[in-house]
């Protein structure tokens, strides 16, 4: 009887072992059948990635069989990793792809992240530039690209005056705040982030919005880019890899809260006020007026590379149609 007793115990131990075997299996088959991809950043962590990140913790992209890992660019930027495939996927801007397609870098926009353009000129009110034309006699803080000083010619063209009387100093990365307090009177921000950081600091912004004076420069920024080999050689993944970002950003879309929670969670440097704020006033605008969240417009894409060709900035004109695609967006 204990003999019996022993070899059943025994048998239920073997089979309970096998069972765990088989359970671990199971779920290392199922881990090793999810797709390894990489999505880069285009700068640090921010609101306009909430959705990214989103999509990993709720597991949308795992639902979509894949594993992604979010990166930061390096030495090299966004567009390079994205454009040389070191990248599968990668957050861009629609004027950096008009630029690199008409000089034959391969990105494509695979969905736009916020359907219009909340960039502007920011500066402190007590600057006192109001308007376009306040510019003149000002000193501008930008980033080094020519699009800006055509920008600001041709805002203040439109009230008869000249950028040949703004005076542009490159800060490259440098603070918004510390920049207008003590080296330049104005520069270029996203209002969804360090606009919204100068209200939690009590400091009155003036906003000049380029799409308040052409429908040319409503443009998409930022946008969700692969490149065409990406295209050619794994259309499933793109459409895998939208189907997660796509829940990712509808869910940051109707819960704003608690998708700032897990951006703090996942990038504890940020300020969570600041996260919390930004979210809530980001929320209504990455889909605004689309009918789905991601979906791109040919006109809008066209209107900014013709305005592009127009003032210069582009050796050639851009094929729009190349440039951008809605395919891959979850039907």
């Amino acid at each position: 009887m204990k003999k019996w007793m022993l070899t059943a115990s025994l048998l239920m131990v073997l089979t309970a072992c096998g069972n765990n075997e088989d359970t671990e299996n199971n779920s290392s088959n199922e881990a090793e059948e999810l797709e390894e991809v990489t999505v880069v950043l285009d700068w640090t962590p921010n609101t306009n990635h909430t959705g990214l990140y989103a999509a990993v913790e709720n597991g949308y992209f795992e639902e979509a069989g894949l594993d992604v890992d979010i990166i930061l660019p390096g030495d090299a930027s966004a567009d390079q990793l994205i454009a040389s495939g070191k990248a599968d996927f990668g957050v861009s801007y629609q004027e950096s792809i008009t630029q690199a397609r008409v000089q034959g870098v391969p990105l494509v926009s695979i969905a736009a992240v916020i359907q219009h353009n909340t960039s502007g000129f920011a500066s402190p009110v007590e600057k006192n530039i109001e308007t376009p034309k306040d510019f003149a006699g000002k000193t501008y803080g930008g980033f080094g690209s020519p699009v800006e000083e055509q920008i600001l010619e041709s805002l203040m063209r439109s009230e008869n005056a000249s950028a040949d009387d703004v005076t542009i100093l490159n800060i490259g990365s440098a603070d918004f705040f510390t920049s207008v307090e003590r080296d330049v009177d104005f520069s270029w921000i996203f209002y969804g982030w360090t606009g919204i950081e100068a209200e939690l600091r009590g400091i009155d912004l003036n906003m000049i919005y380029p799409t308040d004076y052409s429908e040319n420069l409503d443009y998409y920024t930022p946008v969700l880019a692969t490149n065409e080999d990406m295209i050619s050689s794994n259309p499933e993944m793109i459409e895998a890899f939208l189907e997660g970002a796509s829940k990712g950003y509808e869910y940051v879309i109707e819960n704003p809260a608690e998708a700032a929670d897990i951006l703090i969670e996942a990038v504890p440097d940020l300020d969570p006020e600041l996260v919390k704020k930004s979210q809530e006033w980001l929320a209504p605008r990455y889909q605004d007026d689309a009918d789905q969240w991601g979906v791109q417009k040919l006109e809008v894409w066209e209107n900014y590379g013709n305005w592009m060709f127009e003032n210069g900035l582009l050796d050639g004109e851009l094929d729009a149609e190349k440039a951008f695609t809605n395919e891959y967006l979850p039907k």
